[in-house]
């Protein structure tokens, strides 16, 4: 029924660092646990292998002793390549792409992006760049255009004068505006990865360079070169296609920062500093960096609660809207636990700090989002086969090209100029954007309906789900139960029921034990220590207590101990009719009665089963309650299928049963006795006011705990699916059709041919138009009502079992 664990909570989880060295001559030193700068006067030191170590409170000091091994160990080596800059930049195509500071993916080019968004604000630098460089050659770009397409006609210079004007025009457009796409393109064939900037190297390099040559010695050119008395020269292609590039390249830089929204606004919503209290009586305001656990905290009428912990002093209603969806600001009183980024409204509090840094709830959804973000579709795997060769194919189209147009229609202008339209609208980035744009849109809007996807691979088999397991309590019922009744057997009265079963419960952090121990306290009834307390997950407690041993839990449990049940059967089935779960108590070997806790059916169940029922989803129940509770439960709200007294191995073998027939099995639950199953399950679905080793397990987590959660979760797959599908049939059918035309297949027939210009002014928008489709998503209609789901929601420790 219970499940007991200790828990250890990670201190310092986010400040845990290798030394440096601790003992500095020059004064900069720091504490080896929290991190934070300490002077050789700190009172607070320890010697420790021939070595000095100083710390800023005798709470770390005595952690170090404890642990030395812990904090003098050096840190996982992290994948970057040491630039200048200290934030961690990443490729949005190749997100296993990481360096310190920004440049480019040294695979696909594309610039990278922070991998955790500024919130200062602070504008892409590869954005400013490019800005720049585009209004400065866009002029001289201008010039070059007019001249090439309109100098012929109106005769301002002479020929060959017109052809040295565009030399001196094009060339700060080429070799300054275009630099870094030479560069680009360069990395590329070092780097053996050929992308989009091998093409447009290629593309402009050979118009350019042919074209400055045509200009300097246009006697080493035949005749058939020569167009309106000069060597043709194409330097408003170059100029043109740079500009153009440049224009795409903004756009898409300028749309790809829209995606990051939704990391922005969760981070947004944590405090900066703590007010943290000393010993001696005094306080100070300190970095939230700065927080360690265990801290004394105060939190201000108008103040965020900087992190997650318990009231120590003081009421008031703290809103929590923004991480829990609940409307109505909660009251707070010494016991009760505050989240942090929550906004404390009239009241002042003290608390205590219990998770910091990265142990928040916040950091936590922060995190699940940012790796989902970051993760690649398996559907990426078929647009990375083709792209891998996809370049190399295409310069030997553009090769053909030249040589075809050259040898069989005797035109080599018309054949450089076609290979260049070729290399240019065959850029492969619309292709490499196309699924990670989706994904990066999605999880982010998915995070602001309250579902968390652990990677892309859970976005795309979600919608495949056709059978849905859920567990009963805290899934489809509120998972706070209350105390119904006792009914004690012969020999004992309702409060010694009571109280041994009070007292047995007190180790549990069990929501049932809960509803029992609260009881106990409401009727002053006196608790006695449990001694060698034991905890059976999905079937109850043991213990003993006043030197008498007792079992506390399902009837599973009372079978393996052998204890008779029959002289309550029947009235343990009458409280299971009515939906309540019931625990036995056995002292001793011997039933001593029975506790029955009603857990009542979350207000929202009946309309996320609705919704999913309409998604064509089949729901089926398995709960450690008995039999009867859980067919009273199936019943009220319609189930198709119903398993009661079920063990987690049971729910890990009805997963794999439904698997072999062949249906796509998602399963639902918040407790440990739930985390095999959701390993196993197609897609794994937590729910996020359940324990961390369920989230652990699951690829889905619906932050407030709602079922409704599932039909979002769904309907967000469902239309990011769709988005990539569409995304990657643009990229394939521009190709396939930009590339014969620019190729001069469809001269013969129809006189189309595909000007270079043009060519780059369709590569950039294909690029942009796949981003701007993906953030589409964020307005991703969802079933019902369904759009005013909270952004997250509360995720405590709560162990749970099944009763």
């Amino acid at each position: 029924m219970h499940e007991h664990d200790h828990e250890h909570p990670h201190d310092h989880a986010n400040h845990t660092q290798a030394p440096e060295h601790h003992h500095n001559p020059a004064g900069a030193l720091k504490d080896p646990v929290c991190g934070m700068t300490v002077t050789p006067a700190s009172p607070h030191h320890l010697e420790h292998d021939r070595a000095t170590y100083f710390f800023c409170s005798a709470k770390c000091l005595n952690k170090f002793r404890l642990e030395p091994a812990r904090y003098l160990a050096p840190p996982s080596p992290v994948p970057v390549t040491p630039t200048e800059g200290g934030t961690e930049y990443t490729c949005p195509m190749h997100p296993e792409v990481r360096q310190l500071g920004p440049g480019n993916c040294p695979k696909c080019g594309m610039a990278l992006e922070p991998v955790l968004p500024d919130l200062e604000e602070k504008e892409n630098p590869e954005l400013v760049d490019f800005r720049r460089r585009f209004w400065g050659s866009l002029p001289l770009t201008l010039v070059v255009f007019v001249l090439a397409m309109f100098g012929h006609r109106f005769h301002w210079f002479g020929m060959g004068v017109q052809s040295w004007i565009e030399l001196l025009v094009s060339t700060p457009v080429v070799l300054w505006a275009g630099w870094p796409f030479y560069v680009r393109g360069w990395q590329s064939v070092v780097n053996r990865s050929p992308n989009m900037w091998t093409l447009i190297g290629l593309g402009t390099g050979a118009a350019y360079v042919y074209s400055v040559v045509a200009t300097l010695i246009p006697q080493a050119f035949p005749e058939s070169f020569i167009s309106m008395g000069r060597v043709a020269v194409y330097f408003e292609a170059a100029a043109v296609i740079i500009s153009l590039t440049l224009l795409g390249q903004l756009m898409e830089l300028q749309a790809r920062s829209q995606t990051s929204a939704a990391i922005k606004s969760l981070l947004g919503l944590a405090p900066k500093t703590a007010r943290r209290l000393h010993d001696d009586g005094t306080e100070e305001d300190v970095p939230l960096t700065h927080v360690h656990v265990g801290d004394r905290l105060r939190v201000r009428p108008g103040e965020k609660v900087p992190v997650d912990g318990v009231v120590l002093e003081g009421s008031s209603a703290v809103d929590e809207s923004m991480l829990t969806g609940e409307p109505v600001p909660v009251m707070k009183r010494p016991g009760d636990k505050v989240i942090g980024a929550t906004m404390n409204t009239n009241g002042a509090l003290v608390m205590r700090s219990e998770r910091v840094g990265a142990g928040t709830m916040l950091s936590q959804i922060v995190t699940m989002v940012m790796q989902a973000q970051r993760s690649r579709a398996p559907m990426q795997r078929m647009a990375d086969q083709v792209a891998g060769y996809f370049v190399m194919t295409v310069i030997g189209i553009a090769t053909l090209t030249f040589l075809g147009w050259g040898l069989l229609a005797g035109n080599w202008v018309y054949g450089l100029i076609n290979a260049v339209a070729v290399l240019i609208i065959a850029c492969p980035c619309a292709l490499g954007l196309a699924t990670p744009m989706s994904i990066m849109v999605a999880t982010g809007a998915g995070a602001k309906r309250g579902v968390l996807f652990r990677d892309a691979a859970a976005i795309e088999n979600l919608r495949k789900i056709d059978t849905l397991i859920v567990d009963k309590t805290g899934t489809l019922t509120e998972g706070k139960p209350a105390f119904d009744r006792i009914v004690a057997a012969p020999g004992f009265s309702e409060n010694e029921v009571l109280r041994l079963a009070a007292s047995l419960d007190q180790g549990s952090e069990h929501p049932l034990a809960a509803a029992v121990v609260a009881e106990a306290k409401r009727r002053d009834i006196p608790l006695a220590k449990a001694d060698n307390f034991e905890s059976g997950t999905g079937i109850g407690v043991r213990g003993v207590v006043d030197g008498k041993a007792l079992a506390l839990g399902n009837t599973t449990l009372m079978d393996q101990l052998a204890v008779t049940t029959d002289s309550l059967r029947a009235e343990a089935e009458r409280l299971r009719l009515t939906g309540a779960s019931v625990m036995h108590l056995a002292v001793e070997g011997r039933l001593a009665g029975l506790l029955a806790v009603s857990d009542p059916i979350k207000a929202t169940t009946p309309e996320a089963l609705h919704a999913l029922r309409d998604m064509g989803i089949r729901v089926v129940m398995a709960t450690g309650d008995g039999l009867t509770t859980a067919k009273a439960v199936g019943i009220t709200l319609g189930l198709d299928e119903v398993h009661g007294e079920v063990k987690p191995a049971d729910k890990l073998a009805l997963v794999e049963r439904l698997q072999r027939e062949g249906r796509k099995v998602a399963m639902a639950g918040d407790g440990i006795n739930d985390a095999p199953a959701l390993a196993k399950a197609d897609v794994g679905i937590a729910m996020g006011t359940g324990t961390d080793v369920a989230m652990n397990s699951a690829q889905v987590t619906l932050v407030k705990g709602d079922l409704r959660g599932i039909a979002v979760a769904r309907a967000v797959s469902l239309a990011t699916v769709a988005n990539m599908k569409q995304n990657l049939a643009f990229a394939f059918v521009y190709n396939a059709l930009g590339v014969p035309i620019a190729a001069g297949v469809m001269y013969p027939l129809t006189g189309w041919l595909l000007s270079p210009m043009i060519a780059a002014l369709a590569m950039s928008l294909s690029s942009v138009s796949v981003v701007f489709n993906a953030l589409r998503l964020r307005q991703a209609s969802l079933p019902g009502d369904m759009e005013r789901l909270p952004v997250t929601a509360a995720i405590n420790t709560k162990k749970r079992g099944c009763c």
